[in-house]
């Protein structure tokens, strides 16, 4: 058995340099579409890269390969659910859903205070499902028609839509992050989201301001033609009613029922295919070829938008854009990212050069101010590096609770800060597996609309300056410390 070699820091950046070489190059290169292959074969590049590290360091490859498996794996659940939302955008764009939200929501939300109301909505249903992703297919979808036709900026929508979501979800106790965080950390989890808000709320509120203000200061002066237009086209392609806001309604009460993203948001996906053949008759009769019976031809077509999503033509390019897509097969390339960035991630990890890292960053780490700004910069490098929000909470969260616990420190301060630093930032990454996600609903690259997504981009800030000043950093009494560390968690 070949002995392995404890890994040097020149070890640990040449991955990192490489890979942040070839996402520059794809980014200039390709622009938008870097994310649609060349993210992926710089990803690949790099854990060629670090394979050979690891194996200069008496790794095999066999326990490389194990790890890189095993990283994929991981990543399984989120990809049965990536598929399934593409299946439930195509059936809810045919069965009427997201054009009858589109089509109320131009009614009801005024342009003035559509951003801040946008990031509210999505606050709101994330709290109530504890799931971001749900969310922002849904409603961010919707909003991002909604914006369209009041001649909104859709990548400031979509900052909002993401800033909301992540709001929502980040103090839900249904949300997958929000439970496993404290379980790391060692933390109770209704104390975790309790000592979240100190952070979370005001900025939020900070979030709410900006956005209020930027839609005080849109020019939509000229849109309520625009809005009337596309009122006309859905309309005459779509049979619109507030019945087709039951799927929705739907999904919602599963969702707060508990019910597991992956079988909840299939059943969303039937409901809205049977939607649309119980209420979208004329429609689906104008998409099928008539010289094939009815029922056949609306069934096929029913089943083709499932994996290959839906497709209008209004004579209207933009609304041909707008309600048109979905399908497992529009997801495809999303999960080849999630894939090739959760291998770069089990590779740093297994062979060592993530844990390096974080060692050089507790040397310098002295004060309580500088040791929660370095798991925050920890948490947000992980995300970067391995590509996973949970990977983002789980190794930071080992690697530091001892730290924290030697300090004196409650556990609820890393649990917080795990989140603060890792569930916040995840979808700005475009390569991470959130902002893969959130550019595949949305449509948006994260690099445009993190410039926007002002919530996730103050909470880390304002977590850091908490820390330095001394606010919310709670201690623990001599007494009660081993009490506290081995309470039981609530999660």
């Amino acid at each position: 058995m070949r002995q392995q070699k404890q890994a040097s820091y020149l070890d640990a950046f040449i991955p990192i340099v490489v890979l942040v070489s070839l996402l520059g190059a794809a980014v200039y290169l390709y622009g938008d579409n870097s994310s649609s292959g060349p993210n992926q074969i710089a990803l690949l590049f790099a854990t060629f890269t670090a394979a050979l590290i690891g194996l200069k360091n008496g790794f095999t490859w066999k326990t490389l390969e194990e790890a890189m498996i095993k990283g994929i794996t991981i990543s399984l659940g989120a990809i049965l659910i990536l598929l399934m939302v593409g299946a439930l955008i195509g059936t809810w764009l045919l069965s009427g859903t997201v054009p009858t939200l589109i089509y109320y929501g131009l009614q009801i939300i005024h342009p003035s205070w559509f951003y801040a109301a946008g990031c509210l909505i999505c606050g709101i249903v994330a709290m109530s499902i504890g799931s971001s992703w749900t969310t922002a297919a849904t409603i961010g979808v919707a909003l991002l028609g909604v914006a369209n036709g009041l001649g909104l900026d859709p990548v400031v929508t979509a900052g909002a839509v993401i800033s909301g979501a992540y709001f929502g979800d980040k103090l839900s106790p249904l949300s997958e992050t929000t439970n496993l965080a404290p379980a790391v950390a060692g933390s109770d989890l209704f104390e975790h989201i309790q000592h979240m808000l100190w952070t979370t709320v005001p900025s939020f509120v900070i979030a709410l301001v900006i956005f209020i203000f930027m839609g005080f200061n849109a020019d939509v002066s000229s849109e309520s033609s625009k809005i009337d237009e596309i009122a006309t086209i859905l309309e005459s392609n779509f049979s619109i009613s507030i019945v087709n806001l039951v799927p929705l309604a739907i999904l919602l009460g599963l969702a707060i029922k508990k019910m597991p993203a992956f079988p909840a948001i299939s059943i969303g996906a039937v409901i809205g295919a049977i939607w649309a053949l119980l209420f979208q008759g004329d429609l689906i009769a104008s998409q099928v070829n008539p010289d094939e019976g009815a029922l056949v031809s609306h069934f096929k077509l029913v089943w083709a938008t499932f994996f290959d999503g839906f497709s209008l033509e209004t004579g209207n390019a933009k609304m041909d854009d707008l309600l048109s897509g979905g399908g497992m097969s529009s997801m495809l390339t999303t999960t080849w990212l999630v894939m090739t960035a959760l291998m770069f991630g089990a590779i740093m990890e297994k062979t060592g050069l993530l844990e390096l890292f974080v060692k050089s960053i507790l040397k310098v780490a002295k004060s309580t101010g500088s040791l929660i700004a370095s798991t925050v910069a920890t948490c947000f490098g992980t995300n970067l590096v391995a590509a996973d929000q949970y990977i983002a909470i789980v190794v930071p969260g080992r690697m530091f609770k001892e730290e924290y616990k030697q300090r004196g420190l409650r556990s609820v301060n890393l649990s917080r800060t795990l989140e603060d630093g890792g569930t916040i930032t995840s979808p700005l990454i475009p390569w991470n597996t959130c902002g893969a996600y959130m550019q595949s609903v949305l449509l948006i690259n994260p690099l445009d609309y993190a410039v926007y997504a002002f919530f996730n981009l103050i909470n880390p800030f304002l977590a850091i300056v908490y820390a330095y000043l001394g606010i919310k950093i709670l201690k623990i009494k001599p007494k009660a410390m081993q009490e506290n560390e081995t309470a039981p968690n609530a999660s």
